[in-house]
């Protein structure tokens, strides 16, 4: 099928608005031969993942464009990079991998990208609007953003990320079609208790559940009407995401394509209803936990990188105390300006809190060299961890992972489980 190109297009691939654009509109234009789209549509804004540095033909890349005179056509906001340019936190990369990492993170800076830095950029304002189509990267993001807002997505890889932002064009396919939108399977969670169903620890649980059993299949769960929240929602995603290929899921009379189970079906019968068990869930917490040792070195959270009720309520669940582990907590600088502004930063940062911006400690060298075990209440650090960083896991509730850091050793709250 061949691709019907505009006469905006046409003129960009002629070079009229330069090299870089030039270069962008091809890329997007292939990958659409390749998918076998029958067009490019226009897009509203790009999430770019393609910022991190992992390696100097990522760099080049970036910078070729820039030479190219290429600039973003719309909205693009930038995923975490390789280094906490707000000086809160220190990395260990080496003088070549710092210098290429930095010449990255600002070419994407003058091709016209917001230096957000933060895999949350929908808690830092960038949110488009219900049923428009966006070219986003970034696994939590795009669920989130396909899911919980509504937009339009697939999961653009990197420097594809970047070509759509340049060229305002994505390829027609995939979840940016309605009838690829609709849920296959009914996930019923209606079984379990509603103390569970209201509390933090679940939601990572449930997403890589729900990841390991979907691939990247949609699903619509139903039985949670009124109980996530967004950094609920936020967790569940997350760990869906990186457990699976998840890039939409649907949740029952909370997502907007699903104000109720029929709805998200698209008014089709369900390939398959399951429901969970409280087996199921325990099976996949024994998964986000592969440490033998009850001894941590280290506490991590902040994957998806922590809103500011997280940041707070972390604070809260300190209480004066001091943490006697390594204890980073990863946000953006969207958050930062806050807690900097109330004094917040100041507090966590007296009792042994390292605040980590722009980055995430399992894409750069950040936790205590050695290795060891690291704990967290996050899903998706509890997949990449291990073979990011070298530690092995511990998985629990942000209140177990703060009295976990204050005792030195795992403490769980076993309540919800009986």
């Amino acid at each position: 099928m061949a691709l019907h190109f505009s006469k905006d297009d046409e003129a960009i691939l002629a070079g009229d608005q330069g090299m870089g654009a030039k270069m962008a509109l091809r890329i997007v234009a292939e990958t659409a031969r390749l998918m076998g789209a029958p067009r490019l549509i226009p897009i509203a804004s790009a999430h770019i993942d393609g910022a991190l540095y992992h390696g100097d033909s990522g760099t080049l890349f970036a910078e070729k464009l820039v030479e190219g005179e290429a600039k973003v056509a719309v909205r693009s906001t930038l995923n975490v990079g390789a280094l906490d340019l707000m000086g809160c936190s220190k990395q260990r990369l080496p003088p070549h991998e710092r210098d290429m990492a930095k010449r990255m993170m600002r070419a994407y800076e003058k091709m016209g990208c917001e230096p957000s830095w933060t895999c949350s950029p929908y808690q830092a304002g960038h949110r488009p609007a219900l049923g428009s189509d966006v070219a986003w990267g970034e696994s939590n993001a795009v669920v989130f953003c396909n899911s919980v807002l509504g937009a339009r997505t697939n999961r653009y890889g990197d420097f594809l990320d970047i070509a759509c932002a340049i060229a305002g064009r994505a390829p027609d396919y995939g979840l940016h079609r309605t009838e690829n939108r609709r849920a296959r399977f009914v996930i019923d969670v209606s079984g379990l208790s509603e103390q569970l169903r209201r509390s933090d620890v679940f939601y990572p649980i449930l997403g890589t559940w729900f990841g390991l059993e979907m691939t990247n299949d949609i699903g619509v769960v139903d039985g949670l009407q009124g109980f996530p929240n967004e950094d609920n929602l936020k967790a569940f995603g997350a760990a869906s995401a990186s457990s699976g290929g998840v890039g939409l899921f649907h949740i029952a009379g909370v997502t907007p394509e699903a104000p109720t189970v029929e709805a998200a079906l698209q008014g089709q019968k369900p390939e398959r209803v399951i429901r969970v068990t409280i087996d199921m869930v325990l099976g996949a917490l024994k998964r986000l936990s592969n440490a033998t040792s009850e001894a941590i070195d280290a506490v991590a959270i902040g994957s998806p990188h922590l809103s500011l009720d997280e940041i707070h309520a972390l604070l809260t669940l300190l209480n004066d105390r001091k943490v006697t582990r390594p204890f980073f907590a990863c946000t953006g600088r969207h958050v930062l300006r806050s807690i900097d502004a109330d004094g917040t930063r100041s507090k966590l940062e007296s009792l042994g809190i390292t605040i980590v911006a722009d980055t995430c400690v399992v894409v750069t060298p950040m936790l205590p060299e050695g290795g060891g075990v690291l704990m967290t209440n996050s899903g998706k650090f509890a997949h990449y961890a291990t073979g990011n960083t070298g530690y092995s896991v511990q998985y629990g509730s942000l209140k177990d992972c703060v009295e976990s850091a204050v005792s030195g050793h795992v403490i769980r709250d076993g309540g919800l489980w009986q």
